[in-house]
């Protein structure tokens, strides 16, 4: 049973390292993405005054909130990290579950 819940506990932190991992996948595709989005758009336009206009922007607006709310569902209110956060979060997570599971005992 010992082992049953220590199997548990880590692949709930493991799911939670993924999402995360996952986020910051997302964040690097969108910036990178918009950079040549936008840098085709500026290259389009005889005018520089042109290119600052709702539509040369929208993509990355739109896709900003959506990347948005996806890190609000991945971090909520906590936003720090360091050179080693993976390990501190399966660390952070392995200890809340435990916390948690002593709890009740």
């Amino acid at each position: 049973m010992e082992n049953y819940n220590e199997e548990n506990r880590y692949n709930r932190a493991k799911k939670k390292v993924d999402k995360i991992k996952g986020f910051y996948t997302h964040a690097i595709v969108y910036v990178v993405v918009n950079i040549m989005l936008l840098s085709m758009i500026y290259t389009g336009y005889a005018n520089v005054t042109e290119f600052w206009n709702l539509g040369s922007f929208s993509t990355a607006i739109g896709w900003g909130i959506g990347l948005l709310v996806h890190g609000i569902s991945v971090f909520g209110r906590g936003l720090f990290f360091s050179s080693n956060w993976e390990e501190q979060k399966m660390k952070q997570f392995l200890n809340e579950e435990e916390q948690n599971n002593h709890k009740w005992e």
